[in-house]
């Protein structure tokens, strides 16, 4: 891929003003916001593959942090925070976020860089704070029973900690004395700030600390959870007591508040399973979401890792962590989606009914036990859906329903064992109250993998903004669809999901957003790699590798407590798409068994071969290519090397796809005993089964 393929900025500054001037007429302010995940170019330990912590991923995320800083957010302050915490986990995962203000500004003004913090520094530092906040002098020393190494700057010497008993109501600041018998930290990893003990506390006594960590002559300073206008006044006290003290550097710590006013840039680096994961700014344009996605992938880069990683096929594939994409507004008070119910339900019909969107940009491992399930893949009828739209539209536009969207969607967007946080379309950070971060006023797209250049995830962000301004003022009230067997035997396979996205492109181009075809071709051929080309004048086949709806196997509870998702990953799945000649003079067959093709209409053919509508002649091919200890049918036997041979009345070429190679190759020919067509696990399909005997 040269760059100059990557060039697509008339074309989509055109799309993208189209964009803007739908939303502006309809007096909506709408926000992307992304999800990109990074790894090494050689990514080696669990924290890269499978585990979301490490030794070497913060050092990486504080890489990047710093990296960051230094070109595109230069008066940011860095904050080291609890993140995300999952059943199983003893501890929240860490999380590091880069705040300034929207306009450029700093929340803090420059400390000076004075970095070594004395006993008597910090003693006056404790003083000044209580001056300053205009608080009883509660502060109190708690010992540490273990060395931790993951909270400070510096390890390797025993801290020195100090907490207050801090809250903010009716405009004051509120210090509260630590019964006496709260004095040491809990034995576990992490910041002292989540080690108090605060469980020893009374309940009238607001469980919130403002904390400080000295290790060596390194300090952190922890705040406590706030909402916005607090957090900031309590930054501003801080610095002013940092400098009254002649203090410079530290590190900040605690829990960022919501940006309630839509005034701050926030970029969050996140420890995730075998990824590194960066929280792009919620962003006011696409042009806004562009620049940050080259911003964070450029300093990435920097720092060694990148956004795809080599498939142990050979083929570059995905990070394997997603590239989510988030809808919502600036503020909650100017959520475009509460007054809009009607325009919900018109994007989950349309993104229902066109399987593309689905899957054609997700990772290689899609279906009902992925992790961004479609909605006709959790259980829920088609029955369902339709009632619960039909709900949705029938509310009068123009008042707050976020509750009755919720309501209507809520229990619908999961995955089958009901978790909503798996879902194709994700509501958890919409409306809902029982989560911490649930009340969000956000859409989530999970079904989108990271892409190899930033270009490309720019292009899809473009294109689900074109689809959202389009069924704004042209809604999709078409009903449900039902595809049935199709949706797996059909939509799995590329030359049907291009000819799906062909008609969505083409929806989209009547209505003036005018995307260029050839940058979503570019990414479906990355997407589904060509395993074997074979021309013969007019005749051609084109073989890809396409996707497999991986089954679960179990939910496996491992040593930390934490639950894994075991899939069976053996089964792959080819396509063979050929021209009308190559069907009228050869035939495949594979292990000697006759491969049949059938005719489908399309409306674009893969590149190769014509770009007019028209048909092709298709067939899927499932095959077992590694043997598991774990899997759904461990008596069936593997079907590698894969011996695949095409046949005419003059000649027969072998080729055979092994372990060692990621495409066909040419081979000797084999014998094969005679044998009955591959067949398809119901008639119809497109797919065979090399697994279902003659």
């Amino acid at each position: 891929m040269t760059p100059a393929s990557l060039n697509n900025a008339p074309c989509a500054a055109a799309a993208a003003a189209r964009v803007a001037h739908v939303f502006e007429r309809h007096e909506i302010r709408f926000t992307i916001g992304g999800e990109p995940t990074f790894v090494p170019a050689t990514p080696v330990g669990d924290e890269w593959q499978h585990a979301a912590i490490g030794p070497t991923k913060l050092a990486k995320a504080r890489a990047v942090a710093a990296r960051l800083r230094e070109t595109s957010m230069p008066k940011a302050v860095e904050f080291f925070a609890p993140g995300k915490r999952y059943p199983g986990e003893v501890n929240p995962r860490w999380a590091i976020w880069l705040v300034q203000e929207r306009h450029g500004g700093s929340l803090l003004p420059p400390l000076g860089d004075q970095g070594i913090v004395s006993t008597p520094a910090l003693a006056m530092l404790r003083r000044e704070v209580v001056k300053r906040l205009q608080v009883e002098d509660s502060w109190r020393r708690f010992s540490d029973g273990i060395e931790n190494t993951g909270a400070a700057l510096t390890a390797n010497s025993q801290p020195e900690v100090w907490a207050l008993l801090l809250d903010h109501a009716d405009g004051r600041w509120l210090a509260n004395g630590w019964p006496d018998d709260a004095s040491r930290l809990t034995n576990t990893d992490g910041p002292a700030g989540l080690r108090l003990p605060l469980d020893r506390l009374s309940d009238d006594v607001p469980r919130r600390a403002l904390v400080l960590e000295r290790r060596g002559e390194c300090l952190s300073v922890f705040l406590p959870p706030l909402l916005q206008d607090s957090f900031c006044e309590l930054l501003t006290h801080i610095a002013a007591a940092l400098r009254g003290a002649g203090i410079g550097m530290v590190e900040w710590q605690g829990v960022i508040p919501a940006d309630e006013a839509g005034r701050w840039t926030t970029i969050g680096l996140t420890a995730d399973p075998g990824v590194l994961e960066i929280n792009l700014p919620a962003c006011f344009s696409w042009h806004e979401y562009d620049h940050w996605l080259h911003a964070v992938t450029s300093a990435a880069a920097t720092c060694g890792l990148r956004p795809w990683r080599e498939s142990e096929h050979g083929f570059p594939e995905d990070t394997g962590g997603g590239s989510h994409l988030l809808w919502g507004g600036p503020t909650l008070s100017a959520n475009p989606f509460f007054s809009r119910p009607g325009w919900v339900a018109s994007i989950l019909r349309y993104w229902q009914r066109h399987p593309a969107l689905s899957y054609l940009f997700a990772g290689k491992f899609v279906g009902p036990h992925s992790q961004a399930p479609r909605a006709d893949e959790s259980g829920a009828t088609h029955h369902d859906l339709e009632w619960a739209w039909r709900c949705l539209e029938a509310l009068p536009p123009g008042q707050d329903h976020r509750h009755a969207i919720n309501a209507a969607v809520r229990f619908l967007q999961t995955d089958v064992a009901a978790n909503s946080h798996r879902s194709e379309i994700c509501f958890d950070k919409f409306w809902t109250s029982d989560s911490p971060a649930g009340t969000a006023g956000l859409i989530e797209f999970r079904a989108l993998a990271s892409w190899p250049h930033a270009a490309w995830s720019s292009d899809v962000a473009l294109l689900w903004s074109a689809l959202a301004a389009w069924l704004l003022e042209h809604p999709c009230r078409q009903p449900v669809r039902h595809f049935g067997r199709t949706l797996h035997d059909r939509y799995l396979l590329p030359t049907p999901l291009w000819d799906d996205l062909a008609t969505v492109l083409a929806d989209l181009h009547g209505a003036g957003f005018r995307l260029d075809p050839q940058r979503y071709r570019s990414m479906w051929d990355w997407r589904f790699p060509t395993l074997l080309e074979f021309t013969d004048a007019d005749a051609a086949l084109t073989i890809r590798q396409a996707s497999e709806a991986w089954p679960l196997i179990e939910n496996a509870v491992g040593t930390s407590g934490a639950t894994s998702r075991l899939v069976d990953t053996s089964l792959h799945r080819l396509e063979c798409v050929a021209t009308a000649p190559f069907r009228e003079r050869f035939r495949i067959e594979v292990f000697g068994r006759p491969l049949p093709l059938a005719c489908v209409p399309v409306q674009c053919l893969p590149p190769g071969m014509s770009l007019r509508s028209g048909t092709c002649w298709l067939a899927g091919l499932r095959y077992r290519r590694t043997s598991l200890v774990r899997s759904l049918h461990p008596g069936i036997p593997v079907n590698m090397p894969l011996v695949l041979e095409i046949i005419s009345t003059t000649q027969r070429q072998a080729f055979v796809l092994s372990e060692r190679s990621p495409v066909f190759e040419p081979c000797e020919r084999r014998s094969f005993v005679p044998r009955s067509p591959c067949r398809p696990l119901a008639a119809g399909d497109l797919t065979c089964d090399l697994r279902m005997n003659d």
